[in-house]
């Protein structure tokens, strides 16, 4: 039996998996990681926190594996997407700390930019949904007007799992999917956009170049296999930004099938041999791991860190009870919800606490919960969190199903889909059966490890994750019961969009 090691890099930290040859996980490591918040819209992270959390999990997975380096052939990485790492021409890192996806520095750059480049037009090249000052693009333009000693210094900007691949094999690339968030990257030729580059002010060559995800990018230097405790043998492969290597790992590497994922944030994704692209709802595409293949999707930026934050402000004794050895926090909040009405009891909520998307009238939009009645409970509340969610996604999936036509059941991988009780809620308010696969949490992992698979050979496709996707689980819908939620969805939508209206009132 052969070994692959994948890197799973996501904003809140680093997981490393070591997979056998047939795709099945063996093993796990974890580790957090920091963010910093030193101005408003800045959101940041260390680049060489993410080595150390690589170096420190690899131990720690091959202690808990305890097998020969020389069965691990390979490895492949994840890596949390719109990544900005400035490179010097020695090779040297430029900043200590650098953007992630979610730092919103750059919105004066982007009006600029619109006012030479028509922004419906870019969108629909580029397929960049995001606010546009999230995208690299800017990022790099940022720099350059206000670090502008830096940016001359810089040989290339790359994203967060290229840094750690430069780490690995001293190789300076990308692959296609990270690159589809660069801001200036063209889906339909897959190549970057000259003219873009040139009108926005910045050089082609701060742009890395591309190469397949499976592709490999080199072996594993001999001092770093060292200090990991590897074969210095190791093929590195040049692996995919984390909705790509999501949806792959998904096992949706055929047209029309599709997958929500619910963590921090959630998203419904499909993928198409054509970019799935809209002026109204505007989703965010990004290239598929497999070349001419795309991950098109829409989102929501507050799911698992509004249930979190429910947990935190309103559940404390739980958390309290699972430190001192009770039962799991958000096991205990769900099972109290499912003692609570459908519909909350007329509570409703509104999960944007992290801000609204391009399905809300205002990206300014911000949580609530709406009806608040003094009849309700704590329970009332976590099921109206929970409901509240799933209609966020509902309003996503049916933005999706305008554009495209999906597959005819839904798979939900991440945190938020070991609840029984929060699958049965999705395939009532989605109006669509739920499965769910032995993949689970795994998705990103797994498809950063095809990847690594395919570049050594082991694999000769992607294929193979469809199989490893087979259903554990189906969640049928309950018609009686997609009837009401039907009726409460266009409610929903009636709250949201009157919570984005007073969030464009100014008051001062």
């Amino acid at each position: 039996m052969k070994y692959i090691i994948a890197y799973d890099l996501g904003t809140g930290g680093m997981k490393a998996s070591l997979f056998d040859e047939n795709g099945v996980s063996v093993a796990s490591a974890m580790e957090e990681c920091k963010t910093y918040y030193p101005k408003d819209d800045f959101r940041e992270q260390r680049p060489e926190d993410w080595w150390n959390m690589l170096v420190s999990t690899t131990k720690n997975l091959l202690t808990k594996a305890n097998m020969n380096k020389d069965d691990i052939l390979g490895a492949g990485c994840s890596g949390h997407s719109l990544g900005v790492v400035p490179i010097g021409a020695n090779g040297e890192l430029l900043s200590e700390y650098v953007p992630v996806w979610s730092d919103a520095r750059a919105e004066n750059e982007a009006f600029e930019v619109f006012k030479i480049i028509d922004e419906n037009e870019w969108y629909l090249k580029t397929g960049n949904g995001f606010p546009a000052k999230l995208y690299s693009a800017f990022k790099i333009l940022w720099y350059k007007n206000n670090e502008t000693s830096m940016y001359n210094s810089a040989k290339v900007f790359i994203g967060t799992k290229d840094y750690l691949n430069y780490k690995l094999t001293g190789q300076l690339v990308t692959d296609y999917s990270y690159a589809s968030g660069s801001g200036v990257y063209d889906l339909v030729k897959c190549e970057y956009d000259r003219d873009y580059i040139k009108k926005m002010g910045l050089r082609e060559s701060d742009f890395p170049k591309m190469v397949e995800s499976s592709d490999i990018v080199g072996r594993i230097l001999p001092d770093v296999a060292k200090e990991l405790g590897l074969n210095d043998l190791t093929i590195i492969s040049a692996g995919g930004v984390d909705n790509a290597c999501m949806a792959a790992g998904a096992g949706c590497v055929e047209d029309g099938m599709c997958y929500t994922s619910l963590g921090t944030s959630a998203w419904i994704a499909v993928t198409s041999s054509e970019p799935v692209v809209s002026l109204t709802s505007r989703p965010y595409v990004f290239g598929h791991m497999i070349k001419g293949k795309y991950a098109s999707a829409e989102s929501i930026f507050s799911a698992g860190n509004t249930f979190r934050w429910v947990r935190d402000n309103i559940c404390q004794d739980f958390v309290t009870k699972e430190a001192n050895g009770g039962g799991n926090a958000y096991d205990e909040m769900t099972s109290l919800a499912s003692t609570s009405a459908i519909g909350s009891n007329g509570l409703m909520m509104t999960p944007n606490l992290a801000g609204g998307t391009a399905i809300d009238k205002s990206i300014d939009s911000r949580g609530s919960f709406t009806g608040l009645d003094l009849m309700h409970t704590r329970a009332d509340m976590i099921r109206a969190t929970l409901e509240g969610i799933c209609f966020a996604l509902r309003v996503a999936l049916d933005e999706l199903k305008k554009e495209i036509e999906l597959a005819p059941q839904m798979l939900i991988v991440g945190g938020g889909a070991k609840s029984q009780f929060w699958r049965e809620l999705f395939a009532d308010i989605y109006d669509i059966d739920i499965i769910t696969s032995p993949v689970g949490e795994n998705a990103g992992s797994l498809g950063a490890m095809a990847s690594a698979a395919i570049a050594t050979g082991i694999w000769k496709d992607y294929t193979p994750l469809i199989k490893l996707n087979w259903s554990v689980e189906k969640v049928e819908k309950n018609c009686e019961r997609v009837e009401i939620y039907s009726k409460l969805t266009e409610k929903f939508k009636k709250v949201c969009d009157f919570i984005s209206e007073i969030a464009d009132i100014k008051c001062n």
